[in-house]
């Protein structure tokens, strides 16, 4: 009886050896599993993090041709306001304004405005 019960223990032993080796195998690719889901989660990010600074470039890019055609602009004005700043002849100039932008008129002049435009 011995024996057998020698016997018995062996093949116990070696079930309970193939169920861990099974075991194992399965936690295995549960973890392999697990890893390539968390690889791909992390290049999937990436990826998306790329793709937004990207469009946030072209944005800033775009933002910065709208601000450098609004300087080249106001670089001509200021330009133009140095021109009469530096001549001579200032009343002719503040004639002009008063006269189109602020819309005076001399005591004896006639101004006729057309109304029918709404």
């Amino acid at each position: 009886m011995a024996e057998r019960s020698e016997k018995e223990r062996k093949a116990a032993m070696a079930a309970l050896r193939k169920a861990y080796k099974k075991k194992t195998r399965q936690n295995r690719s549960v973890a392999s599993y697990a890893g390539i889901l968390i690889a791909l989660v992390l290049i999937i990010s990436c990826l998306v993090s790329i793709v937004s600074d990207k469009v946030e470039l072209s944005e800033k890019q775009q933002e910065l041709l709208i601000l450098q055609e609004k300087a080249e602009l106001l670089e001509a004005e200021n330009a133009s306001y140095e021109s009469i700043l530096n001549e001579d002849d200032e009343r002719t100039y503040m004639e002009r304004i008063a006269t189109e932008k602020l819309g005076y008129a001399y005591p004896d002049e006639r101004r006729f405005y057309d109304t029918t435009r709404s």
